[in-house]
């Protein structure tokens, strides 16, 4: 599944994933692999970046509200600002 972390100033990430972990308004959901498509608001939160099954293998981003799109396995996330947290 292809990711792009899209912010008004830059691309903050962008290639292929196992999964995402996003700050929904109505709470934490997570988009894997051939997930129905979907447009979604999203909070201020933490956005987890699954780049394989096993957990330790993410990155982790601070982010402002914005929207997801998931669409032919392809997730693109417009937030208004994100930074890379590193644990």
């Amino acid at each position: 599944m292809n990711l792009e972390i899209l912010t008004p100033e830059r691309k903050l990430y962008s290639g292929d994933v196992y999964g995402v972990q996003l700050p929904g308004v109505d709470g934490l959901f997570e988009v894997l692999e051939k997930h129905a498509p979907m447009v979604s608001a999203l909070k201020a939160g933490r956005l987890k970046v699954l780049k394989g099954k096993n957990q330790n293998e993410s990155d982790l981003y601070n982010i402002q509200g914005g929207f997801v799109e998931v669409f032919h396995n392809k997730v693109t996330v417009l937030v208004e600002g994100a930074v890379p947290v590193n644990d």
